[in-house]
């Protein structure tokens, strides 16, 4: 039975959909005006990962990832750009989704964009205004009242007496109260705008997440998702507004993912260790980062270094050496394997657990191999079958072992093939040291060559 770690109660219970058999999932998606960093690939892969693993569990999963197509950041990048705002997401969520595309990410049930929920996102500050969660100011502006909400901070564990305390006040700042935050923006003069009953303005950030979500999910929902980062205020708000404008429970289960460290220090422009999904790909198999990012709990702080990386190839290069040349088969036999794997991704997702259940199903697999053929096949399909659920193990072994790092320029497969018939017809002249002579210049082009009954096959180091 599937438990999941729960962010609004702080503990671990049994998942229970609203509906029997169907689940609804919505994360927050990537603000769209850089390209995708670690931390947007740790929230991409940690919930297609939960998105699949839900899907193998029999579940009729709707899965709903937004993409944020206006905000501060978005206009301030295209003035500097000199192009329209519009340009500029669109060029940005081509780049995501190529990326996604890249780290094996399934397409979600659907992307919507704020741009295209600007008559929703008025529909839900009305009813805010309405219900005398919001108020207006003479300039336009729209703000959510924090004091008119009487369960604020109970997601993140904040009490509004402490907020109030720590709170800045802006230097001409007409709002209510510090802890107030903005529904609907005024439109300055060049910004885009949209017509509303305010005025010309924009939606603030957090009021279009709630809006999506409602629409696509209906007023109440199974799974919220997304970063840490995102816990207070932005997930803290949703629920305010959310709640405020249905009168209805918002979310039954918050799941955040951890940060990301690299090298052990927190990844930062600022410190200069802050890498796109691009640069990594440049030294990387897409698969590897994948391997990387499953390899520690989703809760957990995930550190980036360039040893962890190598233990992601390593490890994949042990999967699929042992699945090489392996007919598939329909997994018969391998129940018990399935089973704890069940077990570890049933307690919170817990892919690492998951992972160590692959290990010890690989070296059973190369034991079957030693005692005959027909077992390893089985299990071997049960290593694919549990892999794409984690969304790796999916590619040709041949492919996956012959293939280099992105940035290694080596011995070309036409190169190597030339070589290693050399060898065999060194070898068959019993002129053993042209042969070994060979083998040495391939290692030295971190070519490694596996001798066996059915003949020489390569992988690339």
């Amino acid at each position: 039975m599937l438990k999941v770690y729960n962010d609004l109660t702080n503990e671990k219970e049994t998942f229970i959909p609203l509906e029997q058999g169907k689940v609804k999932m919505y994360v927050c998606g990537m603000t769209v005006y850089d390209l995708c960093h670690l931390g947007h690939a740790r929230v991409l892969v940690v919930f297609d990962t939960i998105y699949r693993y839900l899907q193998a569990c029999g579940f009729n999963v709707t899965y709903i990832r937004n993409i944020t197509d206006i905000d501060d950041k978005i206009i301030n990048r295209a003035n500097e750009n000199g192009e329209p705002f519009s340009d500029l997401t669109e060029r940005f969520i081509r780049a995501m989704h190529e990326d996604a595309a890249a780290l094996g990410v399934l397409t979600p049930d659907a992307e919507p964009r704020a741009t295209a929920h600007i008559a929703q996102i008025i529909d839900m500050v009305k009813r805010l205004i309405e219900n005398g969660h919001a108020y207006t100011l003479d300039n336009g502006d729209v703000y959510f009242s924090v004091g008119s909400f009487g369960d604020y901070g109970r997601l993140s564990g904040k009490s509004i007496e402490d907020l109030r305390a720590g709170a800045r006040v802006e230097i001409n700042d007409a709002k209510r109260e510090p802890l107030d935050f903005v529904l609907w923006k005024a439109a300055k003069p060049g910004e885009p705008a949209w017509t509303s009953p305010w005025g010309e303005g924009r939606p603030g950030w957090h009021i279009e997440c709630s809006a999506m979500s409602t629409c696509c999910l209906g007023d109440t929902f199974d799974i919220h998702g997304g970063g840490a980062d995102l816990t207070f205020p932005h997930h803290e708000n949703e629920i305010a507004q959310s709640e405020g404008a249905t009168g209805k429970p918002f979310v039954r289960y918050w799941l955040h993912n951890g940060f990301v460290r690299i090298n052990d220090e927190k990844m930062s422009k600022s410190l200069g260790n802050f890498f796109t999904v691009r640069e990594i790909l440049k030294h990387y198999q897409a698969e590897e980062i994948r391997y990387f990012i499953v390899s520690s709990h989703y809760r957990s702080p995930l550190n980036y270094d360039e040893e962890h990386l190598q233990n992601a190839r390593a490890a994949l290069t042990r999967f699929y050496t042992a699945l090489r040349g392996l007919p598939i088969s329909d997994g018969a036999g391998a129940e018990a394997w399935l089973e704890r794997f069940s077990l570890a991704m049933d307690d919170d997702f817990n892919t690492p657990e998951a992972l160590a259940v692959l290990f010890d199903l690989t070296r059973e697999i190369n034991r079957a191999r030693r005692d005959g053929e027909e077992q390893a096949t089985h299990l071997a399909a049960a290593l694919i079958r549990m892999g794409g659920v984690l969304g790796i193990l999916q590619d040709d072994p041949e492919s996956y072992l012959r293939g280099s790092a992105p940035d290694q320029q080596g011995l070309s497969d036409q190169a190597i093939e030339a070589l290693i018939q050399q060898r065999l017809e060194a070898r068959s002249s019993k002129n053993w040291a042209e042969a070994d002579r060979i083998r040495d210049q391939l290692k030295a082009g971190n070519v490694l060559l596996e001798d066996g009954p059915q003949g020489t096959s390569w992988r690339r180091a």
